[in-house]
Formats: C-alpha cells, sequence, structure tokens
C-alpha cells in the first residue's frame, strides 16, 4: 500500500509542476515565474507596439517585392 501512495504523491506533485510550467509557458514567461502573476501595462503596450511593428515592416516588403 506504501508504493501505490507514493505513485499517487508522485502524480499529483508531477501535475502541479507540469501545470505551473505550463501555464508559464502559454504566458512567454520564465519558467520558475509566478503565473499568477500580470504583466504591466507598459510592457504589454511595449509586446503589442512591437507586434505591430513587425507585421506593418512584413507588410512593407511584401508590398515592395511584388
Amino acid at each position: 500500500m506504501s508504493a501505490f501512495k507514493n505513485i499517487i504523491i508522485g502524480i499529483v506533485i508531477g501535475l502541479l509542476v507540469g501545470l505551473w510550467f505550463g501555464v508559464n509557458i502559454g504566458k512567454g514567461q520564465t519558467f520558475w515565474g509566478n503565473p499568477f502573476a500580470e504583466a504591466n501595462l507598459t510592457q504589454k503596450a511595449k509586446d503589442t507596439a512591437g507586434d505591430m511593428w513587425k507585421d506593418a515592416k512584413k507588410a512593407a516588403r511584401d508590398s515592395l517585392s511584388d
């Protein structure tokens, strides 16, 4: 019965750690970061502006290559 209990505890701990890492990977954070922490507004604005700049640059290159 002790081996069964150890297996169940290992599975539960593995699921919790996997969930922690999965949420952080999905948010683009470091593995050990806090998955509940919200990115501040300035960082979100910088990320959005950077993405828009990349899209605009790609669109300009595509239109010039035609």
